[in-house]
């Protein structure tokens, strides 16, 4: 990756999207949340937010219940995908605790209104909060079934005007087959939007991956796992993969 180096106090990003699966927070439980994770997780944000970038955050759901798999097993589809969308509000408010233990202010903000445990998706005020360096961590993906986790985080990068959306995984970046299994993979430094539908890279799903490029919004693929290395990315280091216009 050819990035020119910037000081290490000035960030590349002012403002971005962060979108983790729901599986990042199990750590090595199997299932639902682990708390050591979930800390890591947040002290990963902390050094961002006190780089003086606003962020956004997206949480998956699948740590506790994924729409796909319950509709899979003989569920109707809709109601699966509504108690998914219930699973990433247990996990935002989770991570919520978690920021706010090591003194950032956060805020969740729900697609599906429930005011006794969040606040109800207002554009204009989740933009306020962000100017005010708070935290903002939309939950209930788009608020409507048939939609992923990976398409609500692209509306919302869209709707906060986010510089780029960081998508974290378990891998330093895309490769062009499964790393953990196959030796020979080859990361891509680069790669455009189109190249991720055409050789079903498995980004993020095809309805965010074209949201994306309909409205130029980078998304950048590095490993959560690796400390620092959220930082690092703002700050030109490290290794990642950057989705792209081809222009």
């Amino acid at each position: 990756m050819t990035e020119k180096a910037v000081p290490k106090d000035h960030p590349n990003y002012k403002r971005v999207l962060l979108k983790i699966s729901g599986e990042a927070l199990m750590g090595d439980e199997g299932f639902g949340l682990h708390p050591q994770t979930v800390e890591r997780i947040a002290l990963e944000i902390k050094s961002v937010h006190d780089l003086g970038v606003e962020v956004c955050l997206v949480i998956g759901g699948g740590n506790i219940f994924r729409g796909l798999q319950g509709s899979a097993q003989g569920m109707e589809r809709t109601t699966a995908d509504y108690m998914g969308m219930l699973a990433t509000v247990m996990n935002a408010l989770a991570m919520q605790g978690a920021l706010e233990s090591i003194g950032v202010f956060t805020r969740v903000i729900s697609a599906i209104p429930m005011d006794q445990v969040c606040e109800p998706y207002i554009r204009r005020r989740a933009v306020r909060h962000l100017e005010k360096a708070r935290v903002c961590i939309f939950a209930a993906g788009t608020g409507n079934p048939y939609f992923t986790t990976d398409t609500a985080a692209t509306l919302r990068a869209n709707e906060m005007s986010c510089e780029a959306i960081f998508k974290g995984t378990m891998v330093d970046g895309i490769y062009d087959k499964d790393p953990k299994t196959n030796p020979d993979a080859v990361r891509y430094d680069r790669v455009t939007y189109d190249e991720v539908l055409q050789k079903n890279l498995k980004v993020m799903d095809a309805s965010a991956i074209a949201l994306a490029r309909d409205n130029n919004l980078p998304i950048v693929v590095f490993s959560l796992d690796e400390p620092g290395g959220f930082a690092g990315i703002l700050r030109g280091e490290g290794t990642y993969t950057v989705v792209h216009n081809d222009q």
